[in-house]
């Protein structure tokens, strides 16, 4: 049956048919969740939804069919590669697949990438990608005329834009849940928003714009060290309140302020643009580090992260280089960002420094992994990457283990700018965007800002001082844009884009 060639109209929509099979679950499920499917408007609206589906990606593959022949097919095999990839993470994690989403996936580095490695997903692979490929690629369709071929094309347009127009009266509920459901249809959701996501990326400077220039006002010795948290939300941190106690270091050093904060964005390229920028923009305006080393201020940039806009100082390692100075099992871990810290600030010979720790603490889907067997504090833990599969106390304790050794980290750090007495020191530890721990089925973060839960927005943004160097504002809900204007402030860094109200330390 396979073999016998069927006509070019039929192969496209028998392909559009599977393709609405096999990937759209997730699509009807949101469908039927959000909307009255009882009602006979809903009934209209699945038909119609349905149709327009099946209709307009069966145009779709009859003009690649016809356009590419042969490479159509091995184009086809691509999308249902991706689609069934897709469809794992959105049945997995709950994520969307838009232009936030694409961002997320692309600057993701390998190491990220095969912690989601499981056997399900080859399952996914084999199954809804491979199988259906093979399948397809045994059915020969027959051409057709150039002039049937667009007659076809005009019409399927016609009726397209009559089932529009006749579904007129849910054009608002469409409109209001667009991003959603664009996320969920394949292979638009990330043909479309990868498009998307490289267009905004172009339109971007290629260089960052220079701030204006600034002027150190004292000389008088101070020390910023800012660590940038991964996926660290304040609900879990027992300075928030939370009942387990997640930070027992910190909560016994004095001089140690948290404050409620939202991060601007719920995935780290943005998240880490934030806070490093003076203003939320579009555009990529020169960044902190850089903005001060060319300021003639001290810059060191250690992270075991990745993300961040481009940085231009003298003193950048990452974690390959960090490694190759570090001997121990600390080396594995976001310790290693400690290891010769306080010898390079003591060897600096600028009476201004600005430390920028980038961490990856907490990152998921392998909580576990990501602090020594020490800190193993509550069990038990989840050891899966389908983090669905675990019960709601191994993904939370794993998830909060990540916390304690985070305690731990910002504690170690306190304890070594104590001991630097020359240097009047501030600690700010700000996450780049929060964590969904399986709340409304949602897991990890990357969902957009939008409609994105408050698991996903609330971060910790926790300060210590040295003893006598600056008093704190009573600030009661902090930005990521604070970070900016306050280790200007503390500094002492004059500059025109300087924001005293978005300093957090008073006068």
């Amino acid at each position: 049956m396979l073999k016998k060639p069927i006509r070019l109209t039929y192969f496209a929509l028998l392909v559009s048919f599977i393709n609405l099979i096999l990937y759209h679950y997730p699509f009807y499920k949101f469908v039927c969740a959000n909307f009255d499917i009882n009602s006979l408007n809903g009934i209209t609206l699945i038909v119609s939804l349905t149709i327009l589906a099946l209709v307009l990606n069966a145009l779709f593959f009859y003009i690649l069919f016809y356009t590419l022949r042969i490479f159509g097919k091995w184009l086809l095999v691509i999308f249902f590669i991706i689609n069934a990839i897709a469809l794992y993470f959105i049945n997995n994690y709950g994520i969307i697949i838009d232009e936030t989403m694409i961002g997320n996936i692309l600057n993701t580095n390998f190491e990220e990438s095969s912690s989601f490695f499981s056997f399900s997903l080859i399952l996914y692979l084999i199954f809804l990608g491979i199988i259906p490929s093979i399948l397809i690629f045994k059915i020969k369709p027959i051409n057709i005329p150039f002039k049937k071929f667009l007659v076809h094309v005009f019409l399927t347009l016609i009726f397209l834009l009559s089932l529009a127009f006749a579904n007129s009266k849910n054009w608002l509920w469409i409109d209001k849940n667009s991003k959603t459901l664009g996320g969920l249809v394949m292979p638009w959701c990330y043909a479309v928003n990868t498009h998307l996501f490289y267009l905004h990326k172009n339109q971007k400077n290629k260089e960052q714009i220079l701030l204006p220039k600034a002027t150190i006002k004292d000389t008088k010795k101070s020390i910023v060290v800012l660590v940038i948290g991964e996926s660290a939300r304040s609900k879990n941190f027992s300075l928030y309140g939370y009942k387990k106690n997640t930070n027992p270091l910190l909560s016994k050093i004095s001089n140690v302020y948290s404050y409620k904060a939202e991060s601007n964005a719920t995935y780290t390229t943005a998240g880490v643009k934030s806070i490093l920028e003076h203003k939320s923009s579009n555009k990529l305006y020169e960044i902190l580090p850089n903005y001060l080393f060319r300021s003639n201020v001290e810059v060191f940039w250690k992270s075991t992260n990745w993300g961040e806009p481009t940085v231009k100082i003298k003193n950048y390692q990452n974690k390959e280089d960090l490694k190759k100075l570090c001997v121990g099992n600390k080396c594995d871990y976001d310790e290693i960002l400690l290891n010769g810290l306080k010898e390079q600030i003591l060897t600096s010979k600028k009476n201004k420094i600005l430390v920028v720790l980038h961490t990856s603490t907490s990152h998921g889907p392998t909580y576990y992994k990501k602090y020594p067997t020490e800190f193993n504090k509550f069990n038990p833990v989840c050891k899966s990457v389908e983090l669905a599969n675990c019960t709601q106390e191994e993904l939370t304790n794993a998830y909060d283990n990540t916390i304690v050794y985070t305690d731990y980290i910002l504690a170690s750090l306190i304890e070594e700018l104590k001991q630097i007495e020359e240097y009047n020191s501030s600690l700010i530890y700000i996450s780049d965007h929060g964590e969904s721990l399986g709340e409304n089925n949602l897991y990890m973060h990357g969902i957009p800002v939008s409609m994105a839960p408050k698991e996903q927005l609330e971060i910790p943004f926790i300060v210590w001082l040295s003893d006598g160097s600056r008093k704190l504002k009573e600030n009661k809900m902090l930005s990521q844009h604070h970070v900016f204007h306050s280790i200007l402030d503390f500094l002492a860094v004059g500059s025109p884009i300087y924001n005293e109200d978005m300093s957090i330390f008073k006068k």
